[in-house]
């Protein structure tokens, strides 16, 4: 799960927000160059993200790392995920920039993992997908920590995918020209999947008439799904259908199960951050 690419200048930028200049108690209680060991844990276990990015974080402050658990593995209750040794003062540097971004990733794999397990029984066909709406600066973290819980992206930026909004239609006059445009002009994106948003069934229809090769339902019930969702495939057999908006833990599954082909959410990027205890402890010198 080591696959999303961080570099070394975005490590550095996280532990200079924290510890840019002087460690002041460090200092302060002489304690810097003393060598010892330090373990990041996972209290209450579960599903690992950005394990590696933590134990680069031990490795730029000056700390040579011991033990990892890989990003997407399973650590068990009090499991050690980062192990690290070295002079206390790099350790020191490490201790909360590391702690706070395991806190981070681990919550949103575990709430990734419990919603793409909770939709696989259900409908297991269906794909958890996660959008591009999250605070700007951590699009890696949350990717990573997504793509570690089971899920996979929807949209990683607009210039990735054609997804044709209600602002655009009114930017552009509405469904013939939506239409005009694309028969005139989706040759230049041969490769790409034509997705246009739908807030009810008229839209859809009119989305698929207009050459949509996607329609993604924004914040539509389940029970509209069930009833949509045929008469729109009778109307084109091939159309992909996604549900978006307001899915969370607690009604993925009627999403799930509503006939759609995935689910398309916001929420995981705003799952509460796991418990991560960090002990340290001398070493003979």
């Amino acid at each position: 799960m080591n696959t999303v690419f961080i570099d070394d200048a975005t490590i550095d930028r996280w532990i200079a927000e924290d510890a840019p200049l002087l460690d002041l108690t460090t200092h302060l209680l002489a304690v810097g160059d003393r060598p010892a060991a330090m373990q990041w844990v996972l209290r209450g276990g579960g599903v690992v993200a950005c394990s590696e990015e933590a134990a680069r974080i031990a490795q730029r402050c000056g700390a040579t790392v011991t033990g990892l658990v890989a990003s997407g593995q399973r650590a068990a209750p009090g499991g050690t995920v980062v192990s690290a040794q070295g002079p206390a003062e790099a350790l020191l540097r490490a201790w909360k920039v590391a702690q706070n971004l395991l806190e981070h990733a681990c919550g949103i794999a575990a709430a990734t993992d419990a919603m793409v397990a909770a939709v696989r029984a259900a409908a297991p066909k269906v794909a958890v997908l996660t959008t591009r709406k999250h605070a700007p600066g951590v699009k890696a973290i949350t990717l990573k920590s997504t793509l570690a819980g089971g899920a996979f992206p929807h949209r990683l930026g607009v210039g990735e995918t054609v997804l044709v909004f209600g602002q655009h239609r009114a930017l552009i006059g509405d469904w013939p020209a939506v239409a005009e445009r694309l028969q005139a002009l989706g040759h230049a994106v041969a490769e790409k999947k034509i997705v246009i948003e739908a807030e009810s069934l008229e839209e859809a229809l009119a989305a698929v008439d207009a050459g949509a090769d996607v329609v993604q339902f924004d914040k539509v019930s389940p029970d509209d799904l069930r009833a949509w969702c045929p008469r729109l495939r009778e109307r084109a057999p091939g159309v992909g259908l996604l549900a978006a908006g307001g899915i969370r833990k607690d009604n993925a599954v009627a999403y799930a199960t509503s006939g759609v082909d995935a689910l398309v959410t916001s929420s995981l990027h705003y799952a509460p951050p796991a418990d991560v205890g960090v002990r340290i402890a001398p070493l003979a010198a």
